[in-house]
């Protein structure tokens, strides 16, 4: 049995009446152009070598009973990297069932390596750097293509309308050459065993920023849906300072900035729109809000979310169904619970 809030209830049947609707009578078909308006949820059994559990497929009926048609899966490549080239087949026979648990409801998985050979957004660092010039960069990214194409030549008989491929998740703020030097060979690798693989890029500073000149790589690129921090991130613990800050509303003044849905406009939508212009798809990979936001404030913040990415007719995930940022197991105070 699941308990859920009222302010993810009702952010979870707006998504999922959208894609009830937008599935209706037709199978979404992905090209790296223009994607489905997919909505999901990011699924964390991967997320950390400490979790490294079997994705559950509880989790795809209640998905697809809802209505829901995409799951997002972060991955740490050390649950199953033993050493460079070398791999656990039990746990990668996870993932082959998880991609049938999809495959068996219409629920589109989308692969993503939230831990790659050589970066992370998260700590610990790695022992190489994805990023860097001479011998360490080029054995990490080295390393990093050679997990493409593993995965790629396991997964070659899977159609892109059951899976496609997140490179890597949030890179940070560095020079976009740099980014396509790390990412163009894990293309080629993909392409040469899968030439048809849907392969998705987060934007660069954390996925936030659009990376038009990518765009000659035929990759769609991912956005999140974190704007303002003080909004998504109030209190958390992983933000330092983040509980200093003062509670938030919506709309929220910061400093001499005031954010509102006009704002959400200008700064989440219009940049990639224009990058959508240039023949580049455009999903919503990640958004959310952390649990100690007051819950009047962030159901308002996500109805202007929500109505913006419909009119870019953008698909989105939740952070998570399940573990930090979840709708399982996150509490939330002076809110009505129900069982499900």
């Amino acid at each position: 049995m699941r308990t859920y809030t009222r302010r993810e209830a009702v952010a979870l049947a707006a998504a999922a009446g959208m894609a009830a609707t937008a599935a209706k009578g037709q199978r979404n078909v992905a090209d790296h152009t223009r994607l489905p308006r997919w909505r999901g949820f990011n699924l964390l059994e991967k997320f950390t070598l400490a979790g490294n559990a079997p994705y559950q497929e509880r989790d795809f009926d209640i998905l697809a009973g809802w209505g829901f048609d995409f799951v997002r899966l972060p991955t740490d490549y050390r649950c199953w990297t033993e050493a460079p080239g070398k791999y656990r087949e039990e746990v990668l026979k996870d993932l082959d069932q998880c991609i049938a648990f999809g495959r068996a409801r219409k629920v589109h998985v989308n692969l993503n390596l939230h831990r790659a050979p050589g970066y992370c957004v998260n700590p610990p660092a790695e022992p190489l750097n994805l990023w860097a010039e001479g011998p360490e960069g080029e054995e990490a990214r080295r390393q990093f293509a050679e997990q493409w194409g593993m995965l790629a030549r396991r997964f070659r008989d899977i159609p892109s309308a059951d899976l496609s491929f997140d490179l890597l998740n949030e890179p940070a703020n560095i020079p976009p050459s740099v980014y396509i030097r790390a990412m163009k060979p894990a293309i080629e690798a993909i392409r040469a065993v899968s030439p048809n693989r849907l392969i998705v890029a987060d934007g660069l500073s954390w996925g936030n920023s659009p990376v038009p000149e990518m765009a000659p790589l035929k990759v769609a690129q991912s956005t999140r849906g974190y704007q303002p921090m003080q909004i998504s991130h109030y209190k958390a613990s992983w933000i330092r300072g983040s509980d200093t800050w003062p509670v938030p509303t919506w709309p929220l003044k910061v400093g001499e900035t005031v954010w509102d849905k006009e704002r959400l406009r200008k700064v989440q939508i219009e940049p990639w729109k224009a990058l959508e212009a240039m023949g580049v798809g455009v999903h919503v990979g990640e958004w959310g809000a952390f649990q100690h936001t007051p819950h009047e404030v962030v159901l308002a913040w996500m109805r202007d979310q929500l109505g913006l990415w419909k009119e870019a007719g953008w698909g989105l995930r939740y952070l998570s169904h399940s573990g930090i940022g979840s709708t399982r197991k996150q509490r939330k105070n002076g809110v009505r619970w129900r069982k499900w």
